[in-house]
């Protein structure tokens, strides 16, 4: 997302949008407050909010932060009624670059060490390496998921913050690189691991669930509507707009209430249990993660379609800072 216009460039002031701006600044607050709850819910235990009408104070708790967080964007927008919305779309556009960076650097740390401990593992080289205690610690995920992925998914936010580069280029370069070792270890050494296979499909998944929302910013999503092509600006953000919330948002949040809706839910379940595969001990303790993959490539869609939309209806409204992406290649 390193390509998008510079903000200095962009003007922070333009033509007042309140209802544009009002809903897209309250679908993030929305966003934002069914993660926090998400948290509580799954980590703790906190009823829904809609056992709030049975007088649990723990759900009327989760309720209040929706409350809160969508009365907070509606300040914001009538405390800053002549922002642009080319600006408010490029700084939301900005952050989740920023989250996606953090989210690749994560995964390119975790999968090394987590691929390295997978080797030692099978290898039985862990009480050598790491001492007889820590050595049973690392055949645990409970243990591994804390204590070594948290920190280096916490890494790469932090290297993130530095980088101005979105780390798929890294990952797939390494994608690259561990294909190539698969090879020469099986058909030239013979030598195969169920961590090799999990190590590559970790990253895949991570590659291209992550990469979307890059993609949808860069108008490389294949459209098959071949009117589309012949409109002018001002149809094409009518079309966008429309399409980012019928047809996008509306499939970013099914993802989310389908895959977070509960504790049990499909992406929650193996998250909470940091759930592994079924080679255990032979492969990766990385299983748990690919869920968690579903519900943040739903998150930065969601997140990215609402700049899309601001772009959308600046582009209707014929405002100035029109983006042409670059095409891209089928």
């Amino acid at each position: 997302m390193s390509t998008a216009p510079d903000p200095d460039v962009l003007s922070r002031h333009g033509t007042p949008a309140p209802v544009t701006r009002v809903f897209g600044w309250a679908m993030l607050s929305v966003l934002a407050a069914f993660m926090i709850n998400n948290v509580f819910i799954v980590g703790w235990g906190f009823p829904k909010p809609t056992q709030a009408f049975g007088g649990d104070g723990r759900a009327l708790l989760l309720v209040a932060i929706y409350v809160l967080l969508v009365a907070l964007a509606v300040f914001w927008v009538l405390r800053t009624p002549d922002r642009a919305l080319r600006y408010d779309a490029r700084a939301i556009s900005d952050f989740n670059a920023y989250l996606i960076r953090g989210c690749y650097f994560a995964v390119l740390f975790t999968g090394i060490a987590d691929a390295t401990i997978a080797f030692i593992r099978v290898e039985g080289l862990l009480p050598y390496v790491f001492g007889e205690k820590l050595s049973h610690d690392l055949i645990r995920s409970h243990f591994i998921g804390p204590w070594i992925h948290l920190p280096l998914a916490v890494l790469g936010f932090v290297v993130a913050a530095f980088s101005r580069s979105l780390g798929f280029i890294w990952l797939a370069l390494l994608i690259v690189m561990a294909e190539l070792l698969i090879v020469f270890s099986r058909f030239v050494f013979s030598y195969e691991q169920a961590l090799m296979g999990d190590l590559v499909r970790y990253w895949y998944a991570a590659l291209f669930l992550f990469s979307s929302a890059y993609t949808l910013l860069e108008e490389g999503h294949v459209r098959v509507d071949v009117l589309y092509a012949g409109f002018d600006v001002r149809r094409k953000g009518r079309v966008n707009a429309v399409g980012s919330i019928l047809l996008g948002m509306s499939t970013c949040w099914v993802i989310i209430l389908v895959g977070m809706g509960s504790a049990n839910a499909i992406v929650n379940s193996p998250v909470r249990n940091f759930e592994v595969s079924q080679t255990g001990t032979a492969g990766m303790y990385t299983k748990y993660q690919m869920a968690a993959f579903l519900g943040i490539f739903a998150i930065t869609m969601l997140i990215q379609f609402v700049s899309y939309m601001f772009e959308a209806v600046a582009d209707m409204r014929d405002e100035p800072g029109h983006r042409d992406a670059e095409p891209v290649g089928h």
